[in-house]
């Protein structure tokens, strides 16, 4: 059994639960399917019945060498033994269906939904906790810093509920299956993608109670608070009230102003790269506290 302390993941014991779980979901069998963290291939078993091809992860030797005796035969199934966090991903279209480790909830999001060409649909298993920071609304009553950076991108969804038996060892936090799809119009274009970072990363971290003190250098408050009545919100809403449809509005018109306003916002998004990079080692226990260093 894998040493979960170290690898914080509770696995799924019921097949046809996972059965269930892949036939709503998006995959076929024309997918390719990449698996994080397989286990003892629960997942991987039923994911060899829909999809064309699945590529399934596992950094624990003991369990690695247990997939290998078990589906060593399977022409449609690649076993990596490894890091998932340090494999280069395809450039051809993929999903993913994984029960991903929690304690490194945080870089798998990051990596799948920063990455050059992301998957198409990814189907993970996640502390609620976790994903309503990730997800914002509706899944949470408000929007994070994290969730308004991606959600031009990707659209979130709370895919199902689990109960805590569903699992062992049984959980003491609540879990869901979040998915991530890939948007097939993006909000926001991708040659706009570093400024539209920069915009929201500034409006969030001003020392400002508000939207309006908080973008007062940029739009000027008798500006902003137009912008707020056009736009259907309160002036005095702070940036995690707004909904990704305000943003995207705010980011419009601020593409519009003379570009000594949007200097005003540009490496917003890389200082605080750097801050979260410079932070202390993160000390990881059965709850994922990883995600919080990313999901601001």
């Amino acid at each position: 059994m894998r040493k979960r302390i170290a690898y914080s993941q509770n696995f799924i014991a019921d097949k046809h639960l996972v059965s269930g779980l892949i036939e709503r979901s998006s995959i076929t069998n024309e997918d390719v399917v990449y698996e994080i963290g397989a286990g003892q291939g629960i997942i991987t078993e039923e994911l060899l019945k829909v999809t064309q091809k699945a590529i399934a992860f596992e950094i624990d030797k003991n369990l690695f060498n247990k997939l290998l005796q078990r589906f060593g035969n399977e022409k449609s199934l690649e076993i990596k033994r490894g890091d998932f966090l340090t494999h280069k991903l395809p450039n051809q279209p993929y999903k993913v269906f994984s029960n991903i480790p929690f304690n490194i909830t945080s870089a798998i999001i990051k990596k799948l939904t920063q990455a050059s060409n992301p998957p198409e649909d990814a189907y993970l298993i996640v502390q609620k906790e976790a994903a309503k920071k990730f997800a914002g609304k509706p899944i949470d009553n408000k929007n994070s810093q994290v969730s308004i950076l991606l959600k031009p991108w990707f659209d979130f969804e709370n895919f199902h509920q689990f109960k805590k038996e569903d699992f062992f060892p049984r959980p003491n936090v609540d879990i869901i299956m979040l998915r991530i799809k890939k948007r097939d119009k993006p909000l926001v274009g991708y040659k706009q993608k570093s400024l539209y970072e920069d915009f929201v990363t500034y409006a969030f971290n001003q020392f400002k109670p508000d939207i309006t003190e908080g973008l007062s250098k940029v739009f000027g408050k008798g500006t902003t608070i137009k912008l707020a009545g056009k736009l259907g919100f309160p002036p005095s809403s702070k940036p995690s009230e707004l909904g990704i449809e305000d943003w995207i509005e705010l980011f419009n018109a601020f593409t519009q102003l003379n570009g000594r306003y949007q200097s005003i916002v540009r490496g917003s998004y890389a200082n605080l790269l750097s801050q979260q990079g410079k932070l202390g080692k993160i000390h990881r226990t059965r709850t994922d506290k990883s995600w919080k260093r990313y999901a601001k």
